[in-house]
């Protein structure tokens, strides 16, 4: 089986790495003062065995850039995401290829309930149309409303690039949205706009495998990269990440059990997100060649 093989958290892992303190622009401020660091998750990942690397762009949306007075960073921000990348894979002789970002566009797990899909598309077009041109597959990934989810898959469909839309979950394993919005209610809105697979990311995994079955009962190809967080209440606006902790149980192997457990579901996406580390990704990655599955960066 095909099963494309994304890298894994590169926000918390720049974090552990840099000797700076935490910042409310998260990996954009790494990026801007650390970019060699950047550079060196992205080899880690890509020598780990993942073909799908992300840019790292998760925190340079306009809205969060203007908010630190960073607005006119953003087009030299994402050219310089573009660049690591593939300054990255030149370095490792690896051919690899490249994920657009697409996140919530003022914060994680706070989704702004007043905005509908019309208010956000014209953002999300924006930050698509910035990476476009040097993606593979766009990631609209954490998404934690409907309308959030919906504008992110459409924007990122109108640019040509195939499209994977990923939900994130509420810690408590209830089938709702971060935004307290049924998954059914987010499947049915998403069955509109149709990308070209969908998924769950950044949340608990067990989380993920209570609800990965609905998922693939869309027959839609289905995907999941998990976090290590013990937990994730709604992040400050503004704020920084520094607060949240690891859970010392979500090791590589045990995470690999839950990624295999995941293609018994019918998962061909894979990867990991905050907390899972190139460790996880290394070991998921001998799992996958040993038990005959071909490693793409593609949507499978």
């Amino acid at each position: 089986m095909n099963i494309t093989l994304k890298d894994g958290g590169t926000g918390q892992e720049l974090i552990h790495r840099s000797t700076r303190p935490a910042h409310p622009l998260w990996s954009a401020k790494v990026m801007m003062e650390e970019p060699d660091l950047v550079q060196q998750v992205h080899e880690d990942y890509i020598r780990a065995g993942a073909r799908l690397i992300t840019l790292n762009t998760y925190s340079t949306t306009p809205e969060r850039l203007e908010r630190e007075g960073a607005g006119d960073m953003c087009d030299a921000l994402y050219d310089q995401a573009r660049m690591l990348v593939e300054r990255a894979r030149d370095a490792t002789g690896i051919e690899v290829k490249i994920g657009a970002c697409l996140p919530p566009l003022h914060g994680s797990y706070n989704p702004d309930m007043s905005r509908s899909h019309d208010d956000l598309l014209p953002a999300y077009r924006e930050i698509a149309e910035k990476q476009a041109g040097c993606a593979d597959v766009m990631l609209c990934e954490t998404m934690s409303s409907i309308s959030e989810l919906t504008a992110s898959a459409r924007a990122a469909q109108e640019t040509g690039v195939p499209t994977y839309a990923s939900m994130s979950l509420m810690d408590d394993g209830s089938a709702r949205l971060r935004s307290g919005e049924s998954l059914a209610d987010a499947l049915e809105a998403l069955g509109a706009v149709a990308p070209d697979a969908i998924g769950l990311n950044c949340s608990k995994p067990e989380v993920v495998s209570r609800h990965l079955p609905q998922l693939a009962d869309t027959g839609l190809p289905v995907g999941a990269y998990a976090n290590g967080f013990t937990g994730i209440d709604a992040l400050t606006i503004g704020g920084t990440v520094d607060g949240l902790s690891a859970r010392t149980d979500v090791t590589p192997a045990r995470y690999t059990e839950f990624c295999q457990g995941w293609i018994d579901m019918g998962a061909t996406l894979l990867g990991g997100c905050c907390e899972v580390g190139p460790a996880h990704i290394k070991h998921l990655a001998n799992h996958l060649k040993q038990n005959g599955h071909t490693i793409i960066g593609t949507l499978a």
